[in-house]
This record gives structure tokens, C-alpha cells and sequence, in this order.
């Protein structure tokens, strides 16, 4: 049968199983659009572009699904690219379409053209510019192909308004063959018997897990692994959730904010098998002194991340679930009594800590609260800052896919929005964004989408009323210069301040709960540490979006910290004096 670009770019969709759409029409979009009215699918109107990306961001991370947006030619198409490099980035497996200027134009600076396909190539793990109807069909297919097998990631397909309305006999594909993309999912059994005989031998191993072990839903082999040989694990920002919180081997977090008994344990292992995880400078510090003891085994799907920050001694290439599988039949048995003790002294050593009899409104305290109340079974997503690391810490996520955070990229305004796309894609789940006051700004125009859909997230604002992060840096390495980090500076203030008493700064802007209410969402304030749970409480009870905007200790530090460009070695756990 006969149909037309837009109408097969929605046929394709439906062929692909895709659920819900997030996006924007303009102009060079409209016969999509058209073509979208009356369909199947559940298209979700957003109020930014940047928004939809994150929205098909957060869908994707909280279902494993592929997400989907649609947006229009030049800036639509520019808005999403922040939401672009997020997902290539983290490996979050989403497809997006683009209208375009029509071909005769392309090129000649046309009304709302840019060079998509240019601007988004560094940011994209492969995308196209279909100039023929004929190629639509097989370009979809291809496109889902590629964001979901391997190693995830962004595809964008830019389709120019006349390829929309140009007309061809629709067949979908069934299945796809590219000669120059065979992702390798066996690793070789040679290098995996190697790795077996390193862990074998090893007295002091550490499981360092990424996001690679969440997209394979290799948790239960991870598990599996680090019980019958005794191995603690520790876990990137992504991996929150991967492995239980509950047990003598879980380390938590690594690296820059990472817990101090898993730097240690790293620094001190002489064995580290890293599955799914790229060695991104957060994680390792100063590379020169990363685990210098240690024989790395690296496993990965990507074969470029694998020696490109840290050298490994045992590669594997291949599917983190499927080589697990081939890997622990060869691991022994095995008890590291010595090993674990000395971990937990370092756990005692600098626990976690903040001073929890005082009356003050400290925000772990606040996450520490909502994960016993929720018990770690609402899906949790963040905006990025200092809230970011507490979530990270205090937040025990009961599940892989229940903690969704933006980690390469470190992209404020990401969370609001992905916590939208996973509430459509988890309907009959609780949704939390934990947010700044700063971060939350950059898309809360979002919240119209939360209340117009019924979708009814809850955001909590850790509101320190400073972009946090760069406060916490500005106090520790800059003399407490806080140069352009409160938000609620105004004329009047002084020019050098480095002395926030809320008491006497100016009202902050805007006004949550008003703002909330502007929406028909409920608005609540806290503003001491009594209301704290009857104000978790009533959020969890209502049956509508809701904005919790607490009112927390200004300065307020993330620790442990790590200096940028210094060793694991050299970890902060708290401020001095």
C-alpha cells in the first residue's frame, strides 16, 4: 500500500512497539504531525525540546525500551541536542526525528534550517539524513537497530518536509543486516579463562559495576559472582540500584563523591574486574595513581572504551550478562575474611555522616527520610548537583532502573523531565524528582505536562536558595568568593558576600508553593525539621502532582570529596575546622 513519508514514519513507530512519543511540531514537522492526528500513538506535548529528549531520556533508562522524540527543523532540532549528548553520554538507547528544510533548500540558510546531521554527529552514536522516501522505511528500522544493540546510545533520523510528503510503496523490514556494525555480545573464552584465573588468585578483588551491567540485566549475575567468591562491589552513579545495599560486600559509590571504604578498597585491591564501566575521570582521580596494585580485567560491549582511560590486563569484549555467565562457572568458591574485615574498619573508620540530633534542616536527613518511607520502591530521578550525591548516597534504590540520574554529562534541567517520561512509561509507579532550587529551573515549564496528563510526579526541592555545587567549590577553593551562585541576589546586596543567613538575605524567587498552585499542583514549604515527614507523608498521599520545596542549610557540603585531578588517596570526608 501507498502512503506518504510522515505516514510511514507512524507506521514504523507502531511496527517498532513504541509506546509514547515525546515532542513539539513546527513548521518543517507539520505532515508528521498530520500524519500523528487520529493514530495509535501516544504522543505526549511538551513545552521545550530539550525537555522531550530527557523526557524519551527517562523513559528509556526506567523501562529499557528505546525513547522516542520528535521535534521540528533549526532550533527544535537545536534544543535537543543537550538532551542528545545526555544520552550518549550515559548509553541510554533513544531515537529521535527531526523535520528538515526540503531538499531543493537545504544548504541555502533557508527559513529555520540547520545542519542537523553536522551539528549532531559529535553527540549521536550514528544518525542520517533520509532524501528519499524510498529509503524511510529501512532508515527506521536501521535507526532502532543501532540505539538499542551494543553499546546504547542516541540515533537521530532528519527528514526533510518534501521526503514527509512524498509517496512510496511501505514495507517494513523485518530484521536489519549492516556489514559495518556487528556488535560482539560472546567474549572470548580464551580472555575469560584468564580473568577467572586472576580472581582465582586474588586476595583483595573488587567488582567495580556500571551502567553496562543495568542495560544487560546482568544484576543477578553480579550477585551471583560476588557471593560464591566473596568479592565487594562498588558502583558508579549509574549502577545505583545494581547491587543490594544491604549486605557486608556492597561499597556503594566510588570516585570523586564516593564513599571512603570504596576508594579504599580500590586503591588497596590487587584484582578489579570492571564490568560495564568506562573509568570516566570521576570515578578514577588521578589516573597515574588509580589502583596501582591491581590487575585489571575489563569487560565491556564497547571495544573502544576498554584501554582508553585505564590500561587492562584481561580485556573482554562481548554482552557484561552473557560473559558473566561463561565467567563464574570458572570462579571458585571462595572466603575473604581478611579482606572484608579491613573494609569494615574503614567503614567505621568515615561513615557517612551528618549530625542527626540537631534541629537543623540538613537534606540527607530529607532523602534518608523519603527512601525509608518509600523503602526504595519509587523510581527516583535527579536534577545534578549536590542533591544529585546525597540521592546517590542516602537514596537505597530497591531496584535497578528505580535511580536515574544524568552522569557523563552532569545536565541541570535533566531530571524534572526524565522523571516525566519514566512516570509514562511506569504508569502505576511513585515518581520522585529530588532537585535544586537552581537545577529545577532550567525546565519546570514541564510541570504543565505532569498536571494536563495526570502523570502526578512529585518533585522534593532541596532549596540551599544557591546553585549548590558551585557554592561547595567557591568556599572550599576559591576563598569563599561565591561569585554569581545565590539565586536570590538582587539589587541591594552586597557586591562581595560570602555570608548567607537567610535570615537576612532577600525573599527567594519564585515562590514554589505559588508557583505549584499556578498549575493546579499542590505546593508545600518546609522550613523546619519537625515538618519534614508529616510533609513526605502528605505527598506520598496525594493524588496530584505535588512541589515540596524545603528549605535546607545554606552551606550545606557534599562529602566525601575528592579534589578535581587528585588521587582516590586524597579523599575529604569533612570540612576542617
Amino acid at each position: 500500500m501507498e502512503k506518504t513519508g510522515a505516514q510511514i514514519l507512524v507506521e514504523s513507530l507502531l511496527k517498532e512497539n513504541v509506546e509514547v512519543v515525546f515532542g513539539l511540531p513546527g513548521g518543517q514537522a507539520l505532515p508528521i504531525f498530520d500524519a500523528i492526528h487520529g493514530s495509535k500513538l501516544n504522543f505526549v506535548l511538551t513545552r521545550h525540546e530539550q525537555a522531550a529528549s530527557h523526557m524519551a531520556d527517562g523513559y528509556a533508562r526506567s523501562t529499557g525500551k528505546p525513547g522516542v522524540c520528535i521535534v521540528t527543523s533549526g532550533p527544535g532540532a537545536t534544543n535537543i541536542v543537550t538532551g542528545l549528548a545526555t544520552a550518549y553520554m550515559d548509553s541510554v538507547p533513544l531515537v529521535a526525528f527531526t523535520g528538515q528544510v526540503s531538499t531543493a533548500v537545504i544548504g541555502q540558510d533557508a527559513f529555520q534550517e540547520a545542519d542537523t546531521t553536522g551539528i549532531t554527529r559529535p553527540v549521536t552514536k550514528h544518525n542520517f539524513l533520509v532524501k528519499d522516501v524510498k529509503n524511510l522505511a529501512k532508515t527506521i528500522k536501521e535507526a532502532f537497530y543501532i540505539a538499542t544493540t551494543g553499546r546504547p546510545g542516541p540515533v537521530l533520523v532528519d527528514i526533510p518536509v518534501d521526503v514527509q510528503r512524498g509517496i512510496c510503496e511501505f514495507e517494513y523490514p523485518e530484521k536489519i543486516d549492516i556489514r559495518s556494525y556487528k556488535p560482539t555480545i560472546h567474549g572470548h573464552s580464551g580472555q575469560i579463562k584468564k580473568a577467572a584465573e586472576i580472581i582465582n588468585k586474588s586476595e583483595r578483588p573488587v567488582l567495580y559495576i556500571g551502567a553496562g551491567v543495568v542495560v544487560s540485566n546482568a544484576e543477578p549475575e553480579i550477585l551471583e559472582m560476588s557471593k560464591k567468591s566473596d568479592i565487594p562491589v562498588t558502583n558508579t552513579l549509574l549502577a545505583v540500584g545494581a547491587y543490594p545495599h544491604d549486605t557486608k560486600l556492597s561499597l556503594n559509590m566510588l570516585g570523586m563523591h564516593g564513599t571512603f571504604w570504596a576508594n579504599r578498597a580500590v586503591q588497596n585491591a590487587d584484582a578489579i574486574i570492571a564490568v560495564g564501566a568506562r573509568f570516566d575521570d570521576r570515578c578514577t582521580g588521578k589516573v597515574c595513581d588509580f589502583a596501582k596494585s591491581a590487575n585489571i580485567i575489563h569487560i565491556d560491549v564497547d571495544p573502544t572504551s576498554i584501554a582508553k582511560i585505564i590500561d587492562s590486563d584481561i580485556p573482554v569484549v562481548g554482552d557484561a550478562k552473557t560473559i558473566l555467565k561463561e565467567l563464574i562457572p570458572l570462579v571458585k568458591k571462595a572466603e575473604r575474611k581478611d579482606w572484608i574485615e579491613k573494609i569494615e574498619k574503614w567503614k567505621k573508620e568515615a561513615p557517612l555522616e551528618f549530625d542527626r540530633n540537631d534541629d537543623k534542616v540538613h537534606p540527607q536527613y530529607v532523602i534518608e527520610k523519603l527512601s525509608e518511607m518509600t523503602k526504595g520502591e519509587a523510581i527516583v530521578t535527579t536534577e545534578v548537583g549536590q542533591h544529585q550525591m546525597w540521592a546517590a548516597h542516602y537514596y537505597k534504590a530497591a531496584k535497578p532502573r528505580n535511580f536515574i540520574s544524568s552522569g557523563g554529562l552532569g545536565t541541570m534541567g535533566y531530571g524534572f523531565p526524565a522523571g516525566l517520561g519514566a512516570k509514562f512509561g511506569n504508569m502505576d509507579k511513585e515518581v520522585i524528582v529530588i532537585a535544586g532550587d537552581g537545577s529545577f529551573q532550567m525546565n519546570m515549564q514541564e510541570m504543565a505536562v505532569s498536571m494536563l496528563n495526570k502523570a502526578n510526579v512529585k518533585v522534593v526541592i532541596l532549596n540551599n536558595q544557591y546553585l549548590g555545587m558551585v557554592r561547595q567549590w567557591q568556599q572550599m577553593f576559591y576563598e569563599k568568593h561565591y561569585s554569581h551562585t545565590c539565586l536570590a541576589k538582587r539589587k541591594g546586596c552586597p557586591d562581595l558576600c560570602n555570608t548567607p543567613d537567610r535570615d537576612k538575605c532577600p525573599v527567594y524567587l519564585p515562590d514554589f508553593v505559588k508557583w505549584a498552585e499556578s498549575y493546579g499542583a499542590l505546593g508545600i514549604r518546609v522550613q523546619s525539621k519537625k515538618d519534614i515527614e508529616p510533609a513526605l507523608k502528605k505527598m506520598l498521599e496525594t493524588d496530584n502532582s505535588v512541589v515540596l520545596d524545603i528549605w535546607t542549610e545554606i552551606e550545606e557540603n557534599v562529602f566525601p570529596m575528592v579534589p578535581a585531578g587528585a588521587s582516590l588517596d586524597d579523599i575529604i570526608t569533612r570540612m576542617n575546622g
